[in-house]
């Protein structure tokens, strides 16, 4: 009696160790050594009886059970009894109920107690990877450290304490390598659950964890005073990062750079020695470009919100350094920015200017039949386009040196008699093509869109609802309006797809109904 008690202590005190060992809870690891011994109990009593084990988690007593389960009509007389019968047994019986019968304890054998070890083994590493994947799924943005376990063709394992990451070749630095023992800092960018149990997916190239070294490093950030906004990297090479002060007095620059650069190479030391710009953040999407670009100096810039792009002008001695090594300086500050950034000597700019001032120029002279000192007065005044003078209210345009209201009117007359011309020629040309009527009063195209639209095939509504907005955009070239005016001109042509659909759904249910009545 006294063995039995031993073994059975013994029992739990196996589950404690076993659970203390694998940081899960005793109660999984006594439920897969249940689930062994129930194992066990069907091999020796057969597989289709419902064989259930318990073990008490008081005294450790092993319990073994046929069940039998209270059912109406029986179909399976191993797992199920019908009520008349389970009232024999159990007076108070009622459908849904389980009643059990106790079974000797069953001494395993080898064959048995292998099979119930390979159970145990299997359901612990089951409840460890999912006790992992608790405590990890909820930490992605955090920075560990962890000691390298396996480095596998450039893939490293790393020892996490109570898992394991992977740190990916390609999430490494350029020329790191790491050997089995060494002492690693990475951060943790993805937690996936998968068939073989939860991945921790680790990074050392991710711009945020060098937005977190700084976290660790300046007290003023973790404390929330400045704020760091955003980050772009170059990982092993070069990376700006933009920092916000809330607070006045405090210079976010030079909180974040620290006493004779200590907190700055503290970072650096941390990135095998990758440079980093630290630059101040603004709201004014200008002086951030400028700040982004540095150490280049900007003489001028052009922003196009509409595009979201932004010219930028450098002296031509400037030129390499904002660009950077291949492209590297404007290539980080785009990305830090969120604008696309195009660089321009100061000759190139003005030769551009010079350009444009003569294409309009010419265009005036052109369009309004007027001379060259007329044309280069509009050019001058901001004029890009012949409606703007046309439709322009009179009075803005006599403000213009010069021109006084005869002037002003008949340079409007010839505008508008210009326009119509112009319509009238592009109405001929897509009629001419065959575009439909239908095209033609889709809001937001012009006749000058319509004639293009009839160059390249376009001539119905459903080819236009066809259409994405990128590929109307690229058929209407320089006529083209921006995106959200596209996808507008596209849901206008497919409307008519929408109201058809209720009578085609109609016409359907009436011919599938004519079916069934010539059928019977």
């Amino acid at each position: 009696m006294e063995a039995t008690t031993l073994q059975r202590t013994e029992l739990l005190q196996v589950a404690d160790a076993v659970a203390r060992e694998k940081g899960i809870e005793a109660d999984e690891v006594l439920m897969a050594m249940e689930q062994a011994i129930q194992r066990a109990g069907r091999a020796k009593y057969g597989q289709e009886h419902d064989i259930r084990a318990e073990i008490d988690r008081r005294t450790g007593e092993i319990r073994l059970k046929r069940c039998h389960t209270v059912v109406e009509s029986v179909e399976n007389e191993f797992t199920e009894v019908d009520l008349e019968n389970a009232r024999l047994r159990q007076p108070d019986a009622q459908l849904g109920d389980v009643l059990s019968d106790e079974l000797p304890p069953i001494d395993l054998g080898r064959i048995a107690a292998q099979t119930a070890k390979q159970v145990i083994v299997q359901k612990v590493r089951e409840a460890e990877r999912s006790r992992q994947y608790d405590e990890f799924k909820d930490r992605v943005g955090e920075v560990v450290n962890g000691l390298v376990k396996r480095n596998e063709f450039g893939n490293v394992t790393v020892d996490l304490g109570r898992a394991e990451g992977l740190l990916r070749r390609d999430e490494t630095l350029p020329r790191e390598s790491f050997r089995t023992g060494d002492r690693v800092r990475a951060y943790i960018s993805d937690v996936r659950q998968e068939t073989r149990g939860p991945q921790i997916f680790l990074s050392r190239s991710h711009p945020q964890f060098m937005a977190k070294l700084f976290v660790q490093e300046v007290p003023e950030i973790y404390d929330g005073i400045i704020e760091i906004k955003s980050v772009a990297r170059d990982p092993g090479s070069r990376a700006k990062i933009a920092v916000l002060s809330h607070d006045g007095s405090i210079d976010p620059v030079g909180a974040c750079v620290g006493m004779r650069g200590s907190r700055v190479q503290a970072v650096v030391g941390e990135l095998q020695g990758e440079k980093i710009d630290i630059i101040p953040w603004s709201s004014d999407p200008a002086t951030f470009v400028v700040n982004a670009l540095a150490p280049a100096e900007v003489s001028k810039v052009v922003l196009d919100e509409e595009q979201g792009r932004i010219e930028v002008v450098v002296p031509d001695e400037q030129l390499s350094l904002a660009i950077g090594r291949r492209g590297q300086n404007v290539r980080l500050a785009s990305q830090l920015t969120g604008w696309d950034i195009d660089i321009l000597t100061e000759e190139e700019e003005s030769q551009r200017r010079q350009e444009e001032f003569r294409s309009r120029s010419q265009m005036f002279i052109d369009a309004l039949d007027v001379d060259d000192v007329i044309a280069h007065l509009l050019v001058a005044e901001g004029f890009t386009s012949i409606d703007q003078v046309a439709y322009l209210p009179l009075e803005e345009l006599t403000e213009i040196e010069g021109f006084d209201e005869e002037v002003a009117g008949e340079l409007q007359q010839r505008a508008r008699n210009f326009l119509e011309e112009e319509d009238r020629r592009h109405e001929e040309s897509w009629r001419g093509a065959g575009v439909s009527e239908e095209v033609a009063a889709l809001e937001g195209l012009t006749s000058a869109m319509v004639a293009r639209l009839g160059e390249n095939d376009i001539k119905t509504l459903d080819d236009v609802g066809d259409l994405a907005a990128d590929e109307l955009i690229e058929l209407l070239g320089d006529l083209a309006p921006n995106e959200d005016e596209a996808n507008g001109i596209i849901m206008a042509a497919r409307a008519h797809w929408f109201e058809d659909a209720p009578a085609e759904a109609q016409q359907g249910e009436t011919a599938q109904g004519e079916e069934q009545t010539s059928q019977a």
